[in-house]
């Protein structure tokens, strides 16, 4: 059995090492909390969060490795025939949500014990 909690821990390490900023994951998991999924890749992308966009996105291509939760191609497609299919869909959209905002805690708490900031991605 895959360990889903350990997997988003690995995220959030993974992103604090990349020198995200402490702020602009907290911002990221906010929108994720009031918009949802869709509206935090947007975020992320405009506000120059491509590395944790990319790293969110593969997670989600990989998890959990029994059925992924996003298939292959352009993130926002994927997201949006996800969204646009049945109910067991929504399901996964809001599974997808749980687990980023898990990862993006867990990244959040990585940034921090880090001490200083190193920019932003």
């Amino acid at each position: 059995m895959e360990n889903l909690d350990f997997a988003c821990a690995r995220l959030g390490k993974e992103l604090a090492d990349k020198g995200v900023e402490e702020k602009l994951l907290t911002n990221a998991l906010a929108v994720l909390e009031e918009q949802g999924v869709y509206a935090t890749f947007l975020f992320l992308n405009t506000r120059g969060g491509k590395k944790i966009s990319d790293a969110c996105a593969e997670f989600l291509r990989k998890t959990p490795s029994a059925s992924p939760l996003l298939g292959n191609g352009e993130v926002f497609s994927a997201l949006q025939k996800l969204a646009e299919e049945d109910e067991e869909d929504l399901d996964r959209l809001l599974f997808a949500r749980d687990l980023l905002r898990q990862a993006l805690v867990y990244g959040r708490y990585h940034a921090k014990a880090r001490g200083g900031v190193r920019g932003e991605a």
